[in-house]
């Protein structure tokens, strides 16, 4: 098999520290590297591992501005990656997103490239109309100029090639079963084994946290509601204020220990999945993977995740409905194999990699 020199841009970098595209850069790397592929990985300068290699997987640290100057930062460190990335003559580079990549197409090494079209960023709501604008024009700059591109959804792929009369790949992202379940992990949250319900997303109006929280009060349940996320944005903010005082409503912070957050899924009586944007989210993937019965916001994504194996809301109303039908989540035992069975036939690394490396080696041999 014909060695591949592969090149991976548009993440803060790993190992994960961030979020969706960090993982699946992490994991992808790693994977290819196993099968005997070069793999370099673009990290951010400001990335608190500065190593040069990790797992067998070289990292270029580019110059990041964006602690020092927001959001404009993002676009000339990916300016920087590009640059660096013309002189290294990979076989292909792999772009995970577009955002703030796609107005340096012009600058897109002569090479192979392959972009992950993320979710539809144009129709977040935290964004003002005019940036709406720009994600649209964005994604329109990247899906055309692309050799390849890849969708983490169904939906996603029938979107893109309605939109823009290109073919595109379905590889989901990838998720693992967990498999030690340790209940003194939650003395550190002071909840009982199935005594709480879960939300972890980040907190943004799309992912619909103030209708679950909303929801939640109407039940008037026994079980506290455990809110993990960063709150110190605007619309974080803005949650704690209004419910941070309710004494079933805990706001816990973010939380980036691996075990914890996952004995924490495990043992949750009721797992809240907000997200309305987007595609196949990794967070829904990892709550499979950990047993959880989930509640999802009800949207032609989540759907095509989950199936029939889950409940669905739309409003603050059916959220407090479900909380109250809940008594214990082995009465749903068959979703909870059903779903754990995905992430083993569909939603795991090992397929996401493979699926990765034969798109890669068809354009190349």
């Amino acid at each position: 098999m014909q060695t591949l020199r592969i090149g991976i841009l548009g993440t803060r970098g790993i190992p994960n520290r961030y979020g969706g595209f960090e993982q699946c850069a992490e994991y992808l790397a790693k994977g290819l590297v196993e099968k005997g592929h070069q793999v370099w990985v673009y990290c951010s300068s400001a990335h608190e591992y500065q190593k040069p290699v990790w797992e067998g997987v070289q990292l270029i640290h580019c110059k990041d501005p964006e602690p020092r100057i927001g959001t404009a930062g993002q676009f000339l460190y990916d300016l920087h990656c590009f640059r660096d990335a013309r002189k290294r003559k990979f076989d292909v580079l792999l772009q995970l997103g577009y955002t703030s990549s796609s107005i340096w197409r012009r600058y897109w090494p002569k090479t192979i490239n392959i972009v992950n079209m993320d979710g539809l960023e144009w129709k977040r709501s935290k964004y003002s109309s005019k940036v709406q604008r720009f994600l649209k024009l964005a994604e329109k700059w990247a899906a055309l100029h692309a050799d390849a591109l890849v969708a983490d959804s169904i939906g996603i792929k029938d979107y893109l090639e309605s939109a823009y009369r290109k073919p595109s790949t379905f590889i989901p992202y990838g998720a693992e079963i967990f498999a030690s379940p340790d209940e003194r992990y939650l003395e550190m949250q002071q909840v009982p084994p199935y005594g709480y319900d879960l939300l972890i997303a980040r907190m943004e109006p799309e992912n619909n946290i103030e209708m679950i929280l909303e929801g939640h009060l109407q039940a008037n349940s026994n079980y506290p509601l455990l809110v993990v996320g960063g709150t110190a944005n605007k619309f974080g903010q803005y949650l704690k204020e209004k419910f941070g005082q309710q004494p079933l409503i805990r706001f816990t912070g973010g939380i980036y220990d691996a075990a914890l957050i996952n004995n924490l899924r495990y043992f949750s009586r009721l797992y809240y999945h907000g997200h309305s944007v987007g595609g196949t989210n990794p967070s829904l993937l990892e709550a499979m993977g950990c047993r959880c019965l989930i509640a999802a916001h009800n949207n032609a994504f989540n759907r095509a995740v989950l199936g029939v194996d889950g409940f669905y809301f739309r409003s603050a109303h059916e959220v407090a409905a479900l909380s109250a039908s809940v008594t214990t989540k082995e009465r749903q035992s068959e979703w909870l194999s059903a779903n754990l069975q995905k992430i083993e036939t569909i939603y795991n690394w090992p397929a996401v990699v493979a699926a990765y490396e034969q798109l890669m080696l068809g354009f190349i041999i």
